[in-house]
């Protein structure tokens, strides 16, 4: 199985959420409502442990690779984009309707972790 490169799209997307915090902490203050800068907030926290989640997941593939770790990268990715990408654009946008697309990407954050849970009880 090809092993996919979830430690340094985890890097990646720790370095944007860590950027984009501090973005949102210094060019947004005062530019957007308190409830879109919390949204914002929500958008690189979760982005942040989802990264770190995949470093977490490229480290236990390297160790015991997985199709279900693989799977669990590929899903911990999309939550990333779908989760924190409709959340920023909710907030710096104010379009409402955006926020229905957060869920789906809870929901691949959901399945992702017990993918990594499955495959670490799997394994033993």
């Amino acid at each position: 199985m090809k092993t996919a490169p979830f430690i340094a799209l985890g890097a990646l997307f720790a370095f944007l959420a860590v950027m984009f915090g501090a973005f949102g902490a210094h060019a947004l203050k005062g530019q957007l409502s308190e409830y879109s800068i919390a949204v914002y907030q929500t958008a690189t926290d979760y982005q942040m442990w989802h990264a770190i989640g995949l470093i977490v997941i490229g480290l236990l593939n390297l160790q015991q690779p997985s199709k279900h770790l693989h799977r669990a990268g590929w899903l911990m990715l999309a939550g990333i984009l779908i989760f924190s990408g409709s959340l920023y654009a909710l907030s710096l946008s104010g379009i409402k309707i955006l926020g229905a697309i957060t869920p789906v990407g809870g929901v691949c954050f959901l399945i992702a972790w017990l993918l990594v849970a499955y495959s670490t009880i799997k394994s033993k």
